[in-house]
């Protein structure tokens, strides 16, 4: 795929995804990189990644790291994430001009890929968790694989408000105001492990840690923006061990434990990993199920896309489940829908 289809392919994605001001950047850059303009020699080395590569998006995070850094003042007046107000004619010549005279250090970030811990997701694992301790009453011993920074294994952590019901400390700084529809039980969650692994993981204890987070959220989402700040916070106080390792090595170290439930969690990360991985990430889990007991149990907790096609409308696309699968009986079922960002949240009717 040329990178100018990716590109579009990108601006499609941030348009319906919530944020028109990436939308029309990325189509900006399309245009300057038809007419010869400076987008040209940045992404020279680039014209062919794949769509998956989201070169589009690492480009704008590497200069949404220099607004955030107060390195680029002229272009901060333009993002929302600084206090500024997006314009499309006065942003793009700021943007542009940002491109022009920082070609070196954007073209550095390039190679970064991006790193968004979307802490939106946390409620559709909080909301699993909740359900898994309803029908498996132990204390949670939790593993995320592709974690990034961890930021999801403190979901216990925040605040979520829904249908009239509250839900964690009252004191988070990171509030869900309308989590998700749909009732979940009240149920006795006591996480007693967090433990995560990716293969570049950030320390979001850190200042170039919680930067290059922050870099990768889109400017125009405060919520998000929100969310990730609180969650940072929350991080100072809640210790989770992330480790630098790929999934199958990590798992294949996992044992199960006595009088814990071991939950192995993750998400919107599935469609990153090669076929052979995935297929030995499944073996293992089987593995693991296999030596679950009632006293040992073991969970698969997963928010992933899956294809869907519909038959009313004779379209097919994308539908973002929540998945629960419980050993030692290996029941499975599908708790809930949330949009990529954990928006949208909504919890199918108990059985």
């Amino acid at each position: 795929m040329h990178v100018v289809e990716a590109l579009q392919r990108q601006a499609v994605a941030c348009e319906d995804l919530g944020s028109p001001m990436y939308a029309e950047l990325l189509r900006l850059l399309v245009d300057d990189y038809e007419v010869g303009g400076v987008s040209v020699e940045v992404l020279e080395g680039y014209e062919d990644r794949s769509f998956g590569e989201a070169i589009g998006l690492r480009l704008l995070g590497a200069v949404h790291g220099l607004v955030l850094s107060g390195t680029v003042p002229e272009l901060a007046a333009f993002y929302p994430s600084v206090g500024g107000a997006w314009d499309p004619v006065l942003g793009w010549e700021a943007f542009e001009q940002v491109l022009r005279s920082r070609v070196g250090e954007v073209r550095s970030l390039l190679t970064q890929p991006p790193q968004t811990n979307e802490v939106g997701r946390s409620a559709s694992l909080y909301g699993g968790l909740l359900q898994l301790v309803e029908a498996v009453p132990l204390p949670v011993r939790l593993f995320e694989i592709g974690a990034s920074a961890g930021l999801n294994l403190r979901a216990d952590r925040y605040r979520y408000l829904a249908d009239g019901t509250s839900y964690g400390p009252e004191d988070s700084p990171v509030v869900f105001s309308s989590a998700w529809s749909g009732q979940l039980p009240a149920a006795d969650l006591r996480i007693v492990e967090r433990v995560g692994c990716d293969i570049a993981p950030v320390n979001p204890l850190t200042p170039d840690g919680a930067l290059r987070l922050t870099s990768y959220v889109w400017p125009d989402q405060t919520e998000r923006l929100e969310r990730l700040r609180g969650a940072l916070k929350v991080a100072r106080e809640v210790p989770a061990d992330v480790r630098p390792e790929d999934a199958v090595s990590f798992l294949r170290a996992l044992e199960l434990s006595e009088g814990h439930v071991t939950v192995v969690w993750h998400s919107i990360m599935w469609q990153y990993l090669r076929r052979v991985d995935r297929t030995a990430l499944e073996e293992r889990l089987e593995e693991l199920g296999a030596q679950a007991t009632e006293s040992t149990p073991l969970a698969h907790l997963s928010l992933e896309p899956h294809h869907v096609i519909s038959h009313d409308r004779g379209a097919d696309g994308w539908e973002y489940r929540i998945d629960l699968q419980i050993w030692p009986d290996g029941s499975r079922r599908t708790l809930g829908t949330a949009a990529p960002h954990g928006q949208e949240l909504r919890w199918s009717p108990t059985e």
